[in-house]
């Protein structure tokens, strides 16, 4: 199923306020998923000039995962199933900074793992300039049934 441009990322994620850092989804099949991130909104990250660190960029393609996986959840009629980030492969950061105002396009491809770990394939992009990759790697998660069957492996292991 493809999603129709510019729905609202949001809802697909558990994150709430000023983690929120998603915006729009512009394009989504069952194997990959294109969202916008606008600079902006992340002011709980925010320089005094506006600008953001690059390190945020594990958490923008790690959200966008979310988004990706929300929308695979919705897509099959199933509640979204929460997922850990495990780690990173390949993690290159190409700028210093995200600029004030600047628009990022995130795109996520998943590429194995159905249920325990997932692997995906990560990029940001300047919205305006789509060529040039700002950050990028593979990403490993650990999808869940639910957030439920994670407390009981806690409690199970005491």
């Amino acid at each position: 199923m493809t999603t129709p441009q510019f729905t609202p990322a949001g809802k697909f994620l558990p994150h709430t306020g000023e983690m929120m850092l998603m915006d729009t989804v512009i394009s989504h099949t069952a194997k990959r998923t294109e969202c916008i991130i606008d600079v902006a909104t992340s002011t709980l990250f925010h320089d005094a000039d506006g600008s953001v660190p690059s390190w945020l960029a594990l958490e923008y393609m790690a959200q966008a995962i979310a988004v990706h996986g929300g929308l695979v959840d919705a897509d099959a009629g199933r509640p979204n199933r929460p997922g850990l980030l495990l780690g990173s492969r390949n993690l290159q950061i190409n700028v210093d900074r995200f600029k004030p105002g600047q628009r990022l396009r995130a795109e996520v491809l998943h590429r194995r793992g159905d249920i325990g770990m997932l692997a995906f394939e990560c990029a940001l992009f300047d919205e305006n300039d789509g060529d040039t990759k700002l950050a990028g790697g593979a990403i490993n998660v650990f999808l869940l049934e639910s957030f439920e069957a994670l407390l009981e492996g806690f409690d199970n292991a005491h």
